[in-house]
């Protein structure tokens, strides 16, 4: 027999002499334990681990070979894990529990290197994910920096399944250069020239126009003439000479009378 419920069983005999006697006996139907796993279909980022905790009897034995009512999983791939529940009446029954597993985003930033002159801003942009936290503390795709130094920046990239990932991004500063004009300033009369070099740099463009290194100038009066300069880089500065302009002495001559005696 294999009763659903518990049921009392009678048996009536008959001997050889058509004689009769009844006996019964029962069998106890226990029900089977309800196995629950908590929780019951868990998602971790690839790399993270889940904790299954089974319910519903008194042992467990897992898919695993874990004997233990909680188990700790670090699967590379969404797995299924079963385990049999064993309640104080030796029924037993099983359950199962899915673990997914959310592959983590992949990070990039636009672009990955760039060069700029100091006191030059320089525009990063992430992508990948749906937030972004910034080595700078800000939380925008995209960020505005301007670093006085060579600098690598990190973004932590976290995508709708709350997986994250980093990447970074390195900015470049190359120097300004340094020009100098020889003379730095200077003195002549009124109608005289003077020549003006100036140095330090692979390009020059002076507030004349003139785009060599020396130019020669005759100004009128006291001026002062900037040259901005470029470096192999394409990083500019500028510089500045005064040429001071001083008027022609005039001499005049006053008659003088003589008286003759």
């Amino acid at each position: 027999v294999a009763p659903t419920a518990t049921t009392t069983y009678i048996v009536i005999a008959t001997d050889a002499n058509n004689c009769t006697a009844s006996a019964s006996g029962t069998v106890t139907v226990n029900p089977l334990p309800v196995v629950t796993i908590t929780p019951a279909s868990p998602a971790v980022c690839i790399g993270n681990s889940a904790t299954l905790t089974a319910g519903g009897g008194t042992s467990y034995t897992w898919s695993t070979g874990d004997n233990t009512a909680a188990i700790t999983v670090t699967p590379a791939a969404t797995a299924s894990y079963s385990v049999t529940a064993t309640d104080a009446n030796t029924c037993t029954a099983t359950g199962s529990a899915t673990v997914t597993v959310n592959p983590l985003p992949v990070p990039a930033v636009n672009p990955a290197a760039t060069t700029v002159c100091a006191g030059t801003a320089a525009s990063l942009t992430a992508s990948g994910g749906s937030n972004y936290n910034w080595s700078t503390g800000d939380n925008t795709a995209a960020l505005t920096v301007t670093p006085a130094a060579t600098t690598t920046y990190t973004v932590t990239v976290t995508d709708a399944n709350t997986c994250s990932a980093t990447t970074d991004a390195t900015v470049t500063v190359n120097p300004l250069p340094v020009p100098v004009i020889n003379p730095a300033s200077a003195t002549i009369c009124t109608g005289q020239s003077t020549s003006l070099t100036a140095s330090g740099a692979v390009g020059y463009l002076w507030s004349t126009n003139e785009t060599t290194a020396t130019i020669n100038v005759t100004p009128a009066t006291t001026t002062t003439y900037t040259v901005t300069t470029a470096d192999a880089n394409t990083c500019t500065a500028t510089a500045s000479a005064t040429v001071t302009v001083v008027p022609v002495m005039v001499v005049v001559a006053t008659p003088v009378s003589v008286s003759c005696y």
